[in-house]
């Protein structure tokens, strides 16, 4: 081996070992939360209020989850929060999709105007719709109805879903349509039958990302949602208590956030195929 090999098989590991590095770094950056939710959900409250901090629980117990599903209607909630981010997200795709498509390839008039409008749209803070909102509640009767969050989700959501989905439609080829309209395909039959179908990854990306805003939505769900049965869980999570004012529930807290966590990460695994093409599509062109 020549000193001038040695050095570029020196330098490609090096390369190497700093990429392996940062993609460690990164990994534990991103984890480290989640692992210690996940240990301190699982020790014992000696084990969690020990001085020095015990990393890893004793021993292991179930009695924080179980406190959830007993003294609180914990399913309710999970129920609740899966039928309003469902609700929400399936209106904003179906609002949405025939939206996108239609400034995608119809070009109506006011087309760039009303992309326009759409992105001020995105950059509104959510929270400043609230007292306009409260009111619209107030007067049509929507306090604790399921309508009350549905629609402002969807009316937040989509304009991103409108503004994604149409750059995927435009990075569709256009022969497929002129294709499906040869074999006699309307402009609604052609988006049901054809189109749909092959932007699933966009649809399912676009999706799971307002289904994760619904999620966790906060404020509204507080500010119009007040009856215990129907709150969503991170209203449930925000008002657990201890057992007296002066005590933090650090164990049932951290077992609320591991089981809202989990439909998300079940929906990524899920769909994991899915979000990487959604992601990935339009990045290169044929």
């Amino acid at each position: 081996m020549t000193q001038f090999q040695l050095k570029t098989r020196v330098k490609n590991l090096t390369k190497l070992l700093v990429i392996i590095t940062g993609i460690i770094l990164l990994a534990v950056f991103c984890l480290a939360p989640i692992i210690w939710q996940l240990l301190t959900s699982f020790k014992s409250n000696e084990d969690i209020l020990k001085i020095p901090i015990i990393y890893f629980p004793s021993k292991i117990t179930l009695n924080h989850y179980i406190q959830l599903f007993i003294t609180h209607p914990f399913w309710r909630y999970i129920i609740n929060s899966i039928f309003i981010s469902s609700s929400s997200t399936i209106l904003s795709l179906v609002f949405g999709a025939p939206a996108a498509y239609a400034l995608a390839r119809l070009n109506p008039w006011g087309g760039k105007i009303i992309i326009g409008t759409l992105l001020i749209i995105t950059l509104i803070p959510g929270i400043l719709l609230l007292s306009g909102l409260l009111e619209i509640v107030r007067v049509f009767h929507l306090g604790n109805n399921y309508l009350s969050i549905i629609i402002p989700y969807v009316a937040i959501n989509l304009p991103l879903t409108v503004l994604v989905l149409r750059n995927f439609f435009q990075q569709l080829p256009i022969e497929i349509e002129d294709a499906a309209k040869i074999d006699g395909y309307n402009t609604i039959q052609m988006l049901l039958k054809i189109i749909l179908p092959i932007s699933m990854p966009a649809l399912v990306t676009t999706g799971l990302l307002n289904f994760i805003f619904a999620w966790n939505e906060f404020i509204f769900a507080l500010t119009f949602i007040t009856r215990e049965e129907m709150k969503t869980i991170p209203i449930a999570v925000a008002q657990i208590g201890g057992a007296t004012e002066f005590e933090i529930p650090y164990g049932p807290i951290a077992a609320a956030t591991m089981i809202s966590t989990l439909p998300l990460m079940l929906i990524v695994l899920v769909f994991q195929r899915k979000i990487i093409q959604g992601l990935t599509s339009g990045a290169v062109k044929a």
